[in-house]
């Protein structure tokens, strides 16, 4: 497959993510493509099951259709994911640990004609997914055969067209409907190659690490697409544990990580950490919410190897930016625009006005990588998309050159007597005290003052930190308005099923603490 990224650009056409594995089992048929526990699957054998799966789905209609994928991380997720793309079909991937009614409510808005689904999620919700798909439901429990016909022909899948529905992800959120939101073929293929371009793979050689879950974008945009698009090896984890986690760095040779802040403040803090080997380690991916000064040089300081810190939208498919492999990276920044890419801040209220360098403001994106638009919801969809530019709820600002520094959600900024307080500032403050380990700033409701500051803070274990220490540091650093009224110790901090810290259910622990 010819290269279609320059320095200039996305050059056309574009390879949809299943002709870019076709080309990988073309290139390396013998190399492995999944590891999974005790399952190591070449690319021969690999696009062998996705043609097997794709060609029972087809044979139930799929094409056009949607087809919801319910299962945790393993080989069988991977299989899914690809034959529902060669069946013609628009994937759903959806949390396995969903509850009745959060599967109930996404099968109906969905519309499926069938889901894929493990074992375990069968045995919990089986009647809700046999019941809202148009088809029974379908038990994935792959046994790949060890011996492959070597002399046999690859299989060869029939390409979607790039303007065909590819995904229908539906947003996590903490609170409201979940949205699904509409990617076709090119929108996820254009990604994949605005994601090569700032942080170039090496044909044949990756070995990318996964913990994170495969049914959320950030795991498919930061593992599986990089991984069987280059020709490397995708491992992957069931759950995050911090010990199977180094265990695997070491014993599988792991190039690349794809973690995420918890992940890594979890590792840094473990005794295994500067005991494990990771020279083999060349860089690692983290997203979702900045990661702490002291975590990032902890991390490269014991493994050799840069943190390379991201972001995005599940609306942007999802990467809007990185800090390349191979160039400057800052600290504390997200990084530059992908290929293709305009970034832009504007006044959070005046939404049409452009602000400078160095001016906080919301993030607004423009790009080939947007999506089509939510499911069956017009008016959110006109109003996260206005003029061609998706306005991301997101605050940061651009500096002279062009890197992006994450401020907080607009919707988290915080008005303590008229005044306007954005947490990130107060938690940088806070991470840079060596006994913080984790924090969080929130604001909770007063009757006075309409907001105050609520500080959570998970004390780094052997550390002598008092409150009294916060409130000194934070006096010393910040106008009083900014200074946390209450500061809380906690053991860990509230986040949601994909690891984003959920703010609001702190400000509620706020509320009842006080």
């Amino acid at each position: 497959m010819e290269r279609t990224i320059s320095q200039a650009g996305i050059v056309e056409p574009v390879p949809t993510v299943l002709e870019m594995l076709q080309d990988s089992a073309i290139r390396f048929p013998e190399n492995e493509a999944v590891v999974f526990e005790n399952i190591r699957l070449t690319y021969r054998q690999l696009v062998a099951e996705i043609a097997d799966l794709a060609s029972r789905l087809s044979k139930l209609g799929a094409k056009g259709q949607r087809v919801a994928i319910v299962m945790p991380n393993g080989l069988d997720i991977v299989v899914a994911i690809y034959a529902v793309y060669a069946a013609g079909a628009q994937a759903v991937p959806l949390n396995p640990d969903y509850t009745e009614r959060e599967i109930s409510e996404i099968l109906q808005d969905a519309d499926v004609l069938v889901t894929l689904c493990g074992r375990a999620q069968y045995d919990r919700v089986g009647q809700q997914l046999d019941t809202l798909s148009k088809n029974h439901a379908i038990v994935l429990a792959l046994s790949p055969s060890e011996s492959v016909d070597t002399e046999q022909p690859l299989c060869e899948f029939t390409l979607p067209s790039p303007a065909d529905l590819a995904k229908l992800q539906y947003t996590g959120g903490t609170t409201g409907r979940s949205k699904g939101v509409m990617l076709t073929h090119e929108n996820v293929a254009v990604n994949v190659l605005q994601r090569e371009a700032l942080i170039p793979m090496r044909p044949g050689v990756e070995r990318v690490l996964c913990v994170t879950p495969l049914y959320h974008a950030y795991a498919t945009a930061m593992a599986l697409y990089p991984a069987l698009s280059s020709g490397g090896a995708l491992v992957i984890q069931s759950r995050f544990k911090p010990e199977q986690v180094f265990d695997a760095l070491e014993r599988e040779h792991i190039t690349l990580f794809a973690g995420a802040p918890a992940i890594y403040y979890a590792l840094v803090s473990h005794p295994l950490f500067e005991k494990c080997n990771l020279s083999s380690l060349s860089a690692s991916f983290s997203g979702s919410a900045p990661l702490s000064l002291d975590v990032l040089e902890r991390w490269q300081s014991v493994s050799g190897a840069p943190i390379l810190e991201g972001y995005g939208l599940t609306e942007s498919s999802p990467i809007l930016t990185f800090n390349p492999r191979y160039g400057v990276r800052k600290p504390g920044s997200v990084g530059l625009a992908a290929l293709n890419t305009m970034l832009e801040i504007v006044d959070p209220v005046e939404t049409d006005k452009v602000l400078g360098c160095n001016q906080v403001g919301e993030i607004r994106a423009r790009g080939p990588q947007l999506m089509v638009g939510y499911r069956n919801l017009l008016e959110e969809t006109a109003a996260m998309i206005r003029d061609g530019w998706l306005y991301t709820g997101d605050l940061g600002e651009l500096d002279e050159e062009g890197y992006l520094f994450i401020r907080g959600r607009k919707k988290e900024m915080v008005i303590v007597g008229g005044f306007n307080v954005y947490p990130r500032e107060i938690e940088e403050q806070l991470f840079m005290m060596a006994g913080v380990q984790d924090c969080a700033v929130v604001g909770v409701k007063d009757a006075y003052l309409g907001e105050v500051l609520h500080a959570f803070i998970v004390v780094r274990p052997g550390s002598a930190l008092t409150k009294a220490d916060v409130f000194e540091r934070c006096e010393q650093n910040l106008v009083r308005y900014k200074v946390p009224k209450h500061v809380h110790f906690v053991e860990t901090l509230p986040r949601t099923a994909v690891g984003k810290l959920d703010r609001a259910r702190l400000s509620v622990m706020g509320e009842e603490l006080i």
